[in-house]
């Protein structure tokens, strides 16, 4: 006699739904029809997803709230699913599907706000306060003492492309971790450029930016790790984390700058002084580029 038998199935398990706050960065490549993913990083706090796409930002962060803020993230206000490094996840249609979570963006955030106009004698006066506190800080970049980021702060304040561009491009994927230090200065560069020279009307600011984001962002997917690349294209648009912004905000005299500044300078082990530092070249930058009403020069 032949015993028949039924072949086992795999018993799906039920997805938990939530909701969370998303970065407005994120909407094309959620709103686009559904794709594939893969974890790229777990931490207790966050969890990185590549999307497979030509899409930016085409890594997602899903993080809680305690982690910081990233323009490419999705907040959620609960437990992250247990995943490991390389597990499968979707992402489009309007959700991230991520182990056993379905996660849908019930609001959203502005990466880049504008700052609105800025009193130039104000803007000039936040820079020696933005070195001396950066200065006196035992939080140091990664790439101090670089000539390539020395080579950029020139090239900026005289709106030099070849040598900014040159500096850049020597930058770009410079250090070790998921974001190294020469991305997370010319990540700081780029946001300070393009809101501080629109703030303080410096045309050429803005200018350099367009064009040393273009530079940075062309072959970043293989030059430097995709979290970077995708933070830089991000940085290419104005888009910052919640303590970049802040920074931004003291800067501009709307809070104060040195608890705002502390905040960053916080930030990993060298990826909020490197930020720091990139803030610091475009401040200098804009009010160099902006003209006599800006105090350009002898700083």
């Amino acid at each position: 006699m032949t015993v028949g038998t039924r072949p086992r199935t795999q018993r799906a398990h039920p997805r938990t739904q939530a909701t969370g706050a998303a970065s407005a960065a994120l909407r094309p490549v959620l709103e686009s029809p559904r794709r594939p993913a893969r974890v790229l990083a777990a931490f207790p706090s966050g969890i990185y997803l590549e999307v497979r796409a030509e899409l930016e930002p085409h890594v997602i962060a899903v993080v809680t709230g305690e982690a910081v803020r990233l323009p490419n993230a999705v907040v959620l206000g609960d437990r992250l699913p247990m995943v490991e490094v390389g597990d499968e996840a979707s992402v489009g249609d309007g959700a991230v599907e991520l182990g056993t979570l379905s996660l849908r963006a019930h609001r959203w955030w502005d990466p880049a706000p504008p700052l609105g106009p800025v009193d130039p004698v104000r803007l000039a006066r936040s820079l020696p306060a933005l070195a001396g506190l950066c200065d006196r800080s035992p939080r140091r970049p990664g790439l101090e003492g670089n000539g390539a980021a020395a080579l950029l702060a020139e090239g900026c304040a005289e709106a030099s492309l070849l040598r900014s561009i040159t500096a850049a491009e020597q930058l770009v994927g410079l250090g070790p971790g998921l974001t190294p230090s020469g991305d997370d200065v010319l990540a700081g560069l780029l946001v300070a450029l393009r809101h501080l020279g629109a703030a303080a009307g410096a045309g050429r600011a803005v200018w350099l930016a367009d064009w040393l984001a273009a530079a940075v962002t062309f072959d970043a997917r293989s030059r430097t790790t995709p979290i970077s690349a995708t933070l830089l294209h991000c940085a290419a648009r104005g888009e910052a984390s919640g303590e970049v912004l802040a920074v931004l905000r003291a800067l501009a005299g709307r809070q104060s700058l040195e608890p705002a500044l502390y905040r960053l300078l916080q930030l990993g082990h060298t990826s909020g002084a490197d930020l720091a530092w990139g803030l610091r070249i475009g401040l200098s930058a804009v009010l160099d580029l902006g003209g006599p009403d800006l105090g350009g020069g002898g700083r």
